[in-house]
């Protein structure tokens, strides 16, 4: 099919020659005129150019925010896009979202208002009564200079105030059901071809016969190669419509999480199990950006500032690789081998990320030092996981990101510490041994001095949160 089909104010658009970088940015201000929507940062961090987009799931509508820029246009196919235009009502009135931001002052320049009035929508549709918490998690990707946050939280907790809209939610379904197909999207154009197989065995022989194309699954990363970098991409095979890749599988505790499940699925069910991890998680990104990348696409990059891949070394998480037909398993922290390389063979990718079920006596916890609470690439993040009989050290696992070349352990320190009393003397020897596994660089967000200093305090504090004297937030699981 060499063309997409989306629904946009409750008409099914069609689409042609489609360029497999385009941005929903771009077609929205450049072809459509909607310039409603604005670019600022062309990256996903300041929230101008934030859209909604539906989408039918177990024939229930589920709308989630996203950042315009970095979203390349061919993902839209099958889906419902809401750009600020959209919410204009047919009598011409304000959406109840927007009538809360100027009742409760939340506009001034305006720049980044649309974008605002796009999160609170999303969030309008998910929650009826959100807390203050949830709006402002909701707005941690948009930036505001003029008005303030007050004014624009205080819009968001009382946006449900005023009569409801209309929103026809049957006819959005059905239209989306007529959308659904099992034929996969193949675009081709001077600027390159755009492959969205619907199966997971098309899928795999495509990507083996072109290795040297771009998978693309959330775009939070590759959307920054085409804007930032200037990169050209030739060749993206897209990953979001293969319905085995979006699955989340439980079974026994273990948690097995597919390629093409968002970052705020993944990390709302491993709250669960590893409720240590919630801050992490609320603090890797911004929504925007956790509703539209994916866990497995941020192990696969394998940046060493990649913070979910500590947490998922230290509670022992394997990845399954696909070539073909052939899968293989391999433990996380084997996957990277250096600087922006792994193990993967040519064609080969990461199919899913499997986290074992917790066992009762496991302690964790993962830290993330940045310049900035919300939205900040770390300085440092560190993970710790540890199990004790009588006191002594049986399994213990150390991971760091920003420490190295690549997310990893420290098995010096972690052998030096097995089988060891887990008390002041061990841990302070354990904080001097952790120089032997590591030599971090300087760079614009931390010196090597500071990394070092940071990793062996982070340990220490691990072992006050986890001593029999001053146990702090230990999560501890009934048999």
């Amino acid at each position: 099919m060499n063309q997409i089909r989306f629904i946009l104010d409750g008409e099914i658009v069609t689409v042609s020659d489609v360029e497999p970088t385009r941005s929903v940015l771009q077609y929205l201000r450049e072809d459509l005129n909607r310039t409603g929507s604005k670019e600022g940062c062309a990256e996903g961090d300041c929230g101008a150019c934030t859209v909604v987009i539906a989408e039918a799931i177990n024939n229930r509508i589920k709308y989630k925010a996203v950042n315009a820029c970095i979203q390349f246009l061919a993902t839209l196919d099958g889906k419902a896009l809401f750009s600020v235009e959209s919410l204009k009502q047919a009598d011409g009135s304000l959406h109840p979202v927007q009538k809360a931001l100027v009742d409760y002052h939340g506009s001034q320049c305006g720049f980044c208002t649309p974008g605002f009035v796009m999160s609170l929508y999303g969030l309008y549709k998910k929650e009826k009564k959100p807390d203050r918490d949830s709006i402002n998690d909701t707005l941690s990707g948009n930036l505001c200079r003029c008005t303030g946050y007050r004014s624009i939280i205080e819009a968001g907790m009382h946006m449900h105030d005023y009569d409801d809209v209309d929103d026809n939610e049957q006819l959005l379904l059905a239209q989306l059901s007529e959308l659904k197909s099992d034929q996969g999207v193949s675009l081709k154009s001077t600027a390159g071809a755009y492959y969205a197989p619907s199966d997971l065995q098309t899928l795999a022989e495509l990507y083996q016969q072109n290795p040297d194309a771009t998978i693309l699954a959330g775009g939070t990363d590759v959307g920054l190669w085409v804007t930032k970098q200037l990169r050209e991409i030739p060749e993206v095979i897209y990953l979001g419509n293969v319905e085995a890749l979006k699955t989340i599988k439980q079974s026994d505790g273990v948690i097995e999480i597919g390629a093409a499940v968002t970052l705020e699925d993944a990390f709302e069910c491993l709250s669960g199990p590893y409720p240590e991890l919630d801050e992490m998680f609320r603090r890797f990104a911004s929504l925007p950006v956790r509703n539209a990348g994916t866990l497995v696409g941020n192990i696969a990059n394998g940046s060493p500032i990649g913070d979910s891949m500590p947490a998922l070394i230290c509670i022992g998480a394997r990845v399954r690789l696909r070539l073909g037909s052939q899968t293989r398993e391999m433990a996380l922290q084997d996957l990277y081998i250096d600087y922006m390389k792994n193990a993967m063979q040519s064609g080969e990718f990461v199919e899913s990320v499997i986290v074992p079920a917790r066992e009762n006596s496991l302690q964790l916890q993962c830290y993330k030092l940045s310049k900035r609470f919300d939205q900040d690439i770390s300085a440092v993040c560190a993970a710790f996981s540890l199990q004790l009989e009588d006191n002594q050290v049986s399994k213990i696992k150390i991971a760091f990101g920003g420490m190295a070349a690549i997310p990893r352990h420290a098995p010096k320190t972690e052998n030096f510490l097995i089988g060891k009393t887990w008390d002041e003397k061990t841990v302070q020897q354990g904080m001097e041994m952790l120089e032997q596994d590591f030599q971090p660089l300087s760079d614009m967000r931390a010196s090597a001095a500071y990394r070092s200093q940071v990793s062996t305090n982070l340990l220490y504090r691990f072992y006050l949160q986890t001593s029999s004297n001053t146990a702090l937030n230990v999560f501890e699981v009934s048999a």
